[in-house]
């Protein structure tokens, strides 16, 4: 299910003083099972052209397609559009209101029209993806840690069954084994075919996880590529305020001391190059 974007501009408060062009000229695809990092700094418009693929804002001007329906056209199902496209916003857990963890799984597909034991293997299911303890589902999610409490509002999307997941910097404010936790159960579902797409200021997740990324910049798409593509451009980058992985960097400094590696963009691409970078110098002195 490709969601194609075309020519997208979205101004916040048109002819008001307060007049933000906060999307202009936006035009990409984004292509079934891919997981797209959405990157950019403070303001370059990630958030609001997340909200624009379910529909949560209707552009100024351009359209967004959806399995080539264009989502903002008259009489368009906005319902099963985000059935079909599940958004979970920056620090979800906020969202959370029911009394336990399984009747706030089970929020999205009762509204879908599923009861009885059906519902209850839709819940399951989910709760079962998001790697939380077996007896969390019967307690109150405000009992649970934050990561955990994330991890809920995240398995209530998952149960509406969405083909797209976009997701609105799930792992901002976590601690590392928070983090870690969160960035596999996206992995999986990735690999268990999910399209992602996810906010993110982590380059370091960024370079891990994605399999292209898109570069907002003042509301316009200034990159487009793959994580090793987009982090080749380190100034540019920099120019924008934004960081390389620091697996990049560190390559950067040993090459600057006089080591012959390439960028990398995990630590074991890091490890591998620096140990053949060794193996290259020991054979010349030897």
């Amino acid at each position: 299910m490709p969601i194609k974007i075309e020519h997208l501009s979205h101004v916040y408060q048109p002819g008001s003083p307060f007049q933000s062009d906060a999307l202009q000229d936006i035009d990409f695809t984004i292509e079934d099972g891919e997981l797209l990092a959405l990157i950019g700094h403070t303001g370059s418009g990630k958030s609001t052209l997340a909200q624009h693929l379910n529909g949560l804002l209707t552009p100024t001007s351009g359209r967004v397609l959806v399995d080539g329906e264009d989502i903002n056209q008259k009489g368009a199902n906005r319902r099963a559009l985000r059935q079909r496209v599940g958004l979970l916003f920056q620090y979800a857990e906020y969202q959370l209101f029911e009394e336990t963890v399984y009747k706030d799984i089970a929020f999205g597909p009762k509204n879908q029209g599923l009861t009885g034991d059906e519902l209850d293997a839709r819940v399951r299911e989910a709760f079962a993806r998001v790697h939380l303890p077996e007896d969390a589902l019967q307690k109150s999610p405000f009992d649970l840690s934050g990561g955990q409490m994330r991890r809920v509002a995240l398995a209530g999307v998952i149960a509406m069954h969405p083909r797209v997941l976009v997701l609105d910097e799930p792992i901002a404010g976590l601690d590392p084994r928070g983090r870690d936790e969160l960035t596999e159960i996206i992995n999986e579902l990735h690999q268990d075919g999910v399209t992602m797409v996810i906010i993110s200021h982590n380059m370091d997740d960024v370079a891990r996880i994605a399999t292209r990324a898109a570069v907002l910049h003042k509301g316009r798409l200034a990159m487009l590529g793959t994580p090793r593509e987009i982090f080749s451009r380190g100034d540019e980058l920099a120019a924008m305020g934004l960081d390389v992985p620091q697996t990049v960097q560190l390559c950067q400094a040993l090459r600057a001391g006089g080591m012959d590696v390439p960028d990398c963009l995990t630590n074991e691409e890091l490890c591998d190059a620096i140990c053949r970078a060794l193996g290259k110098e020991a054979a010349i002195h030897a």
